[in-house]
This record gives structure tokens, C-alpha cells and sequence, in this order.
């Protein structure tokens, strides 16, 4: 399960990453519930959290080529000292009692716009901190365990701080955790190199990375499923107080365990991850698990019990874990070296850069057909995408 942590380099930015992740969580509780403070507002809700996502549909196909044609290491290194100042100007805007609602959603368009940058670099990076391609895998799977274990410890221990003491202290957490990465960073060995980037081949490498992803026959269809799964299925998390509110007559109580229980599912998907012995990198596991959760996604539409609520939310968590950790390392592995940055900035772009779009579609849809029928048809959408990627794979099943 833990055999990726053998390697020294992965170890040391794993605990930092883990240290920094929980801060990153306790932000988003806190900026949410700050927001909401300020404005009772859904509305502003919905758009802090629409600029905290959409650069990441522009900018990270541009951080693609930066994680190809530079140090990655050190990319990373300025992304999240960035982060860091970002959190910190939070802090000492809510500790002063001068922030403002439009401070907010600047300073989440500028996370959104670094996040852009730093998410491909750091998908990339993995491979350069363990000792062979073998063990991608399992450092991938372990990366989602520890993003999903602070998913769930983050916000709770957020919503304490911000019940306590007030939102302003959970940003200052959130800025002196990053200096666990930034440590860990430096202490890194590792010996790549960084080509010159010349300005004027931005749109050049830009476009190669493109016809190179898109192209070709093993990237380009699992980039469509992801795409797909983010505009059709993901969003059912949009609509979720609906659920909790009109369909099981819950409140705020009732919305967190419909959250966590997806959460726990995520957390079991990732686990089991690093526990195969198998490559995760498999088409037809990433066929699987997308069918999987379209199919809970359907399920849970037609649901009118907390329990059956629960179980399909958790199955559906554990179905796009696996799925996005399948595809992360079959990317991974299949990307030639110099190009592998730009490949998992489309890996970014097509799953969390559409991701705010189709939450964006869903609340549309729901408008006029409930939310019920919206998760319904968004998880027809993916079921039918999994079963056309994974075709290949269903007639052979069948032929024997």
C-alpha cells in the first residue's frame, strides 16, 4: 500500500503536501461561510467558487508548456509561495475587518489563475520524485488518499476554528501551512532540467502539445470521457441542498452527511488504488468506474431514503476516484517526457476546468426539470460515455 514512500524524494513532499492540503481545506470552509456572512447570498456564493475554478479551463493548457520547458520543482516552488501570499492577504483583510465581497472574488480569480499553473506542474512532477514507472501508480493513489483524507479532516476542522475564533485564523493557518511544501521542496534531490523557453514558441509548443493530446488514440479518448464525466456527472454536487432540503427534508446537518458519505466513498477509492497489484493505468479500469458512477448517479435520482442515499453517493465517490486516478496514471505513463506537462494540463483543463461550467448547466437545468431528473440525465450522459469508451472491452466480454 505505502510502497511509493520508499523512495526519499516522494516521502518528504507527501507529509508536506498532507500538511498543506488540511489548510487548503479550512480555506474553502472559511471563505464559503465568510461570503455567506457578508452577504446571505447564494448567488455571490456560487460566483466565489465559479472564479476559484474557470481559469483553470484557460490558463492550464499555457502551464502545460511551462511544466514542459521548465524546472518543475521550481515552478512549483513560486506557485505556492504565491498561494501562500494569497492566503495571508486574506487573513489580514478578515482579521482588519476590511474585506469586501469583491476582495474575495479577486483574490479567487488569483487563486484560481496560479492553481491553473500549479496543478499541472505538480501532476507531472510526480513522476520525478520516485525511483521508477512502476510505482507511479501507487504514488498517484496515495496522492488521492491524502487529498481525500484532508477533504474530509480539513472542513471539520475549519468549521470548529471558524465557530471559535473566525474565519481570519483559518487563512493564516491555510498561509503557514504552505510552508510545509516549500520546505519539503527544498530539501528534494532531484536532477532535472529545464529547457529554455523561448517567448515567441509559447503558441508553437502550445499547439504541439495539442495535436499531440488530442491526436492521439490512447489520450485523446480519455480525455473526451473526463470531459464528459465533468459536465454531465460531477455538477450532481451543486444540487446536492437541494436533495438534502426538498427530497429527504433535511438542513445543513443533512447536507454534510450526503457530502461526507461521497467523501468516504472518494477515500476508499483512492485506497484501494494503492493496495492493487495490478497497473492502475488500465482502460478498462477507467471504463468500469465511469460506468459505475453514472450508474449510481441514476440510481441515487430515484432514491427517496437517507440510507440508499448514502450507500449510492459512496459507491459514486468510489467510482470516480478510481476512475481520475486510473486515468491520471494511464496518461502519465503513456505521455512521452517532453510533453507530458501539456498532456496533464489537458488532464486538468478537461475535468476541473469544465467542471464549473457544467455546475453552471446543472443549476440552468434544474431550474426547470428539478434536480431529481437533472442528476438523472447527467448520469445517463456518463454511463452512455463510459460504454462507448470502453466498447472495446464490452465485446469482448460478451464474446466470451
Amino acid at each position: 500500500m505505502f510502497r511509493a514512500l520508499k523512495s526519499r524524494n516522494f516521502r518528504i513532499y507527501f507529509i508536506g503536501q498532507g500538511v498543506s492540503l488540511i489548510g487548503t481545506w479550512m480555506q474553502q470552509i472559511a471563505m464559503s461561510w465568510l461570503v455567506y456572512r457578508l452577504t446571505h447570498s447564494a448567488f455571490l456564493l456560487g460566483l466565489v467558487s465559479f472564479t476559484n475554478q474557470i481559469p483553470t479551463l484557460f490558463f492550464s493548457p499555457f502551464a502545460g508548456v511551462l511544466a514542459d520547458k521548465l524546472n518543475r520543482r521550481r515552478v512549483v516552488l513560486v506557485t505556492q509561495t504565491l498561494l501562500m501570499l494569497q492566503a495571508g492577504t486574506l487573513f489580514y483583510l478578515t482579521y482588519t475587518n476590511t474585506v469586501k465581497v469583491w476582495n474575495i472574488v479577486l483574490l479567487g480569480l488569483f487563486f484560481g489563475f496560479i492553481n491553473a499553473i500549479d496543478i499541472p506542474t505538480r501532476q507531472s512532477f510526480v513522476i520525478e520524485l520516485i525511483p521508477s514507472k512502476e510505482e507511479l501508480g501507487n504514488a498517484i493513489a496515495l496522492n488521492a488518499a491524502v487529498v481525500n483524507l484532508t477533504r474530509l479532516i480539513g472542513p471539520a476542522i475549519g468549521g470548529l476554528m471558524v465557530v471559535a475564533v473566525g474565519e481570519a485564523w483559518c487563512f493564516l493557518f491555510n498561509a503557514a501551512s504552505f510552508m510545509a511544501v516549500l520546505i519539503a521542496l527544498l530539501f528534494l534531490r532531484t536532477a532535472a532540467v529545464s529547457k529554455p523557453l523561448v517567448r515567441s514558441e509559447l503558441l508553437k509548443n502550445l499547439k504541439e502539445g495539442f495535436d499531440y493530446a488530442f491526436k492521439s488514440k490512447e489520450i485523446a479518448p480519455v480525455l473526451f470521457l473526463l470531459g464528459i464525466i465533468a459536465l454531465a456527472g460531477t455538477p450532481y454536487s451543486v444540487l446536492m441542498p437541494l436533495f438534502a432540503s426538498d427530497t429527504f427534508h433535511g438542513n445543513a446537518d443533512t447536507l454534510g452527511f450526503l457530502s461526507a458519505a461521497s467523501g468516504f466513498g472518494a477515500l476508499a477509492g483512492s485506497i484501494y488504488l494503492t493496495l492493487r497489484k495490478r497497473p492502475n493505468g488500465s482502460k478498462r479500469l477507467i471504463a468500469f468506474h465511469a460506468a459505475l458512477f453514472g450508474l449510481s448517479l441514476i440510481l441515487f435520482s430515484f432514491t427517496k431514503t437517507l440510507e440508499s442515499a448514502f450507500l449510492l453517493l459512496f459507491i459514486g465517490g468510489f467510482g470516480i476516484m478510481v476512475m481520475m486516478g486510473a486515468a491520471n496514471t494511464f496518461l502519465q505513463i503513456v505521455s512521452e517526457d517532453d510533453k507530458r506537462g501539456r498532456v496533464m494540463s489537458f488532464y486538468v483543463m478537461m475535468f476541473m476546468g469544465v467542471n464549473p461550467m457544467g455546475g453552471f448547466l446543472a443549476g440552468v437545468v434544474a431550474s426547470h426539470v428539478a434536480a431529481p431528473a437533472t442528476v438523472r440525465l447527467g448520469g445517463i450522459i456518463c454511463l452512455l460515455g463510459a460504454l462507448i469508451f470502453g466498447r472495446r472491452f464490452l465485446v469482448q466480454i460478451l464474446r466470451n
